[in-house]
């Protein structure tokens, strides 16, 4: 069944991935006024309506994961495994969003953005995920949302962020089970009823691409599943979960958009669209294999979820049976960030992660051309830097 989008939001990062073949700091007692070089550029330089905003999920910013009835998700468990997070560190204040969100709203005004997009925890609305709802988590984001409309900040809502209900993990195995489908389904429809009134900016999921292979292929992120072979988990199969996983998070967003037009779009006058990573992958020589290869990488990065949304099927690449036991090897492709000696560009702190613009410019017309010209919002994009940089400034 194809299923239709209103809009995508698309994260994609500076980045240029060459395809080849096989193969809490304490605040400083001198603040600092922040000169930032724009190299000339201004928000004049950009059309008329151009937007400018800022990005966190609930987990990372919130805190309060132990309060005011909110129930655990897949993240509070997994985070407990030592090394999965530098310091064995925790979510339980983070920046304290629940408490300081004034602050942070104010801060968005002073530095002259005009949208916040912000995820809302399922489990701080249904600690079980079903069922029971949570009014002083409801309370809250009623507050937030309010707040940044006060302060003429647009919210911009993605309704999950990784975090799925670790109650449902434990009695369905999560986003393996069908059932995810109609509870996701379930919960934004709550969202739509409960925020729509004020809310004009939905997304269903957040780098779906990134739950499905990162969670069910290596085990890195929670809730850590994968074949002996590809990592250190307890469970799972690298060559058949991260697929169930995507079918399932398709399937989910398609429940949710639907129930949002059919109910809802008309009278509350909104859009709702998903998340998608992207980064661009160029042919390493102009073989046929190596054409071949780039495309592959391409299809399974972002066209594993766009194209069935689109197209009502998976691209022709992944179609055959897979040859290996796990989806990232299922590529059947190399990577290089070099030709002839020569980087594609300077490279971020993460060693995957280059500056490449017009790589940017390539993933862009690559969706407009390829699916159809929908409407495109660039929700993160940027470099990443070491993490122990201390803030030794404030804003002026």
């Amino acid at each position: 069944m194809r299923v239709q989008m209103c809009f995508l939001l698309l994260w994609a990062g500076l980045v240029y991935s060459v395809a080849g073949e096989a193969a809490n700091q304490p605040s400083q007692t001198q603040p600092e006024t922040v000169v930032f070089d724009t190299g000339g550029l201004s928000r004049e330089a950009f059309p008329k309506g151009f937007l400018f905003g800022t990005a966190a999920s609930a987990f990372q910013v919130e805190g309060m994961t132990h309060g005011d009835g909110r129930g655990p998700s897949i993240w509070d468990v997994f985070i407990k495994t030592p090394g999965i997070v530098a310091n064995n560190g925790n979510a339980d204040v983070t920046v304290d969003q629940y408490h300081r969100y004034k602050d942070d709203v104010d801060l968005m005004v002073k530095l002259n953005f005009d949208a916040y997009r912000f995820s809302i925890s399922w489990t701080r609305i249904f600690p079980d995920g079903t069922g029971k709802v949570n009014w002083k988590g409801v309370a809250y984001y009623n507050r937030l949302i309010n707040y940044l409309l006060e302060r003429g900040i647009t919210p911009y809502v993605n309704l999950n962020h990784y975090d799925f209900p670790e109650a449902l993990e434990k009695k369905y195995t999560g986003w393996l089970s069908y059932q995810s489908v109609k509870d996701f389904a379930d919960f934004a429809d709550f969202c739509f009823k409960t925020y729509g009134d004020r809310v004009k900016q939905w997304t269903t999921f957040n780098e779906p691409r990134v739950v499905a292979a990162l969670g069910y292929d290596n085990g890195f992120f929670a809730p850590g599943r994968c074949s002996k072979a590809y990592g250190n988990c307890t469970a799972g199969n690298s060559g058949t979960e991260p697929y169930i996983v995507a079918h399932h998070l398709i399937l989910a967003h398609g429940a949710a958009a639907q129930r949002y037009r059919e109910k809802y779009q008309q009278k509350q006058k909104g859009r709702i669209g998903i998340l998608l990573d992207f980064v661009w992958y160029e042919p390493l020589t102009r073989s046929k294999a190596d054409r071949y290869a780039a495309q592959r990488a391409i299809d399974f990065h972002v066209g594993w979820f766009i194209h069935p949304l689109v197209y009502g099927e998976y691209p022709r690449t992944m179609q055959p049976k897979p040859k290996v036991p796990g989806y990232q090897q299922d590529w059947n492709a190399g990577f290089a960030y070099a030709k002839n000696g020569v980087p594609v560009g300077p490279r971020a702190y993460s060693y995957w992660l280059y500056n490449v613009p017009w790589g940017l410019y390539k993933c862009l017309m690559y969706i407009k051309e390829k699916y159809g010209n929908p409407t495109v919002i660039l929700s993160e994009n940027g470099m990443d830097d070491p993490g122990n940089r201390k803030a030794l400034f404030f804003l002026d």
